[in-house]
């Protein structure tokens, strides 16, 4: 059994292929730029070469290539985009038409396609990725599954904040930690292709980029999937309560886990800030506070960031000599600054001995709750009794 699993995020889109005949460790895999990167380089080329901008697509991470396309406009060329492609800018498209861009109708755009660089957004290009496989004779016509991760602030209505939206929504999932019937509440941030909020329009487009793939296709938020991925790292995963925080490009966020009554792991609260907005003494605030009980939503969101919420108020202690905060993503460097307190020393998780795929191994932890006809074999493998330490495998 083999499943795609992609974690798209701002810097690198990290993929690996799991084939339920290996372990994991010899499991295919990929560390590429990330789409927004791509598309970032495309639009830089073309304010180079003076060309006017078409873009098409649908919706797609931001960051660099909303960068990109702001150093176009002030080179004083033409940026076109349809709707679908522009929302990646701002969901309300007024705001996108006052940055100085020109939004028009498909029919426009077939007519403006050939004097303008065409550049389509969208975060899973498929067909690009099984071309790579492809070349070096891996055939993936056989999958039992996509699995990807994407970061999603959501579509919040005029006037309300995108992060209070998006923390509202995460509230919405976790605050009866999950259903009995996964294995991880975290999984909850999780979705098959047709049960995926219509108020989530980036993982929406995902599944709409997706939509000739004849298999199941899983849709998960990024940080969770790298949270959910860290608790596999093998020292990790005998903890409880624990701290695990993923320290992202653009987004920092922490899950305190504890055990849920009944057995199982519980989410007892959990931050998300902006990684830009944070120095490393405000992170070890916040990670005391998460851990003692004491953080209030208004305490993060006032500072820029997504907010807080906090299921239980009983005091985690630290003790420096034990696994209780793990770190995972990007800027985990952060904690390499001779800035730190001292207070905090933190465990680098590298599930399956590599940290670059803990939102990969969290796709298939979240796989196996959301598609319980594969749970079997991605459960044994992720508890590493299941595949071989190599096999010769057919194309």
């Amino acid at each position: 059994m083999k499943i795609l699993t992609i974690d798209i995020g701002t810097g690198t889109q990290d993929i690996l292929l799991y084939d339920s005949r290996l372990n994991i460790e010899n499991g295919f895999k990929l560390v590429l730029p990330s789409p927004t990167m791509i598309v970032h380089n495309r639009i830089r080329e073309a304010t180079r070469q003076k060309q006017p901008v078409l873009l098409t697509g649908v919706m797609m991470g931001g960051g660099p290539s909303a960068w990109a396309l702001e150093s176009h406009l002030k080179a004083g060329l033409p940026v076109y985009a349809i709707p679908s492609a522009a929302r990646t800018l701002n969901d309300e498209l007024e705001k996108v038409k006052r940055m100085g861009i020109q939004l028009v109708s498909e029919d426009e755009a077939l007519r403006l396609a050939d004097s303008t660089t065409r550049i389509e957004f969208r975060d899973l290009d498929l067909p690009a990725i099984l071309s790579v496989f492809t070349q070096f004779g891996v055939s993936l016509s056989d999958l039992a599954a996509v699995a990807v991760a994407v970061f999603d602030h959501g579509d919040a209505p005029p006037g309300i904040s995108d992060r209070q939206f998006r923390f509202d929504y995460l509230d919405s999932r976790l605050r009866n930690q999950a259903s009995a019937s996964r294995n991880n509440p975290l999984s909850s941030l999780a979705f098959l292709r047709e049960d995926t909020p219509s108020i989530m329009t980036r993982l929406q487009a995902v599944a709409a980029s997706a939509e000739k793939l004849d298999c199941p296709l899983v849709v998960m938020d990024t940080a969770p999937a790298a949270v959910l991925g860290a608790t596999f790292d093998p020292l990790v995963g005998k903890r409880k309560p624990v701290i695990i925080a993923n320290v992202g490009n653009f987004h920092t966020l922490a899950f305190r886990l504890g055990e849920r009554p009944g057995g199982g792991t519980g989410i007892e609260g959990l931050f998300e800030h902006h990684t830009g907005e944070i120095d490393l003494p405000k992170l070890e605030s916040l990670l005391h506070r998460l851990a003692d009980g004491t953080l209030k939503h208004q305490d993060v969101f006032d500072d820029m960031g997504h907010g807080a919420l906090m299921y239980s108020t009983d005091p985690m202690v630290f003790n420096s000599a034990a696994l209780d905060v793990v770190v995972t993503g990007p800027r985990r460097s952060m904690f390499y600054s001779q800035e730190s307190s001292g207070s905090i020393r933190p465990y680098f998780a590298s599930p399956f001995g590599d940290m670059m795929l803990a939102g990969n191994i969290g796709l298939l932890a979240a796989t196996a709750d959301v598609l319980p006809d594969l749970a079997e074999p991605i459960l044994a493998s992720l508890s590493g009794t299941g595949g071989s330490g190599f096999a010769p495998w057919d194309a």
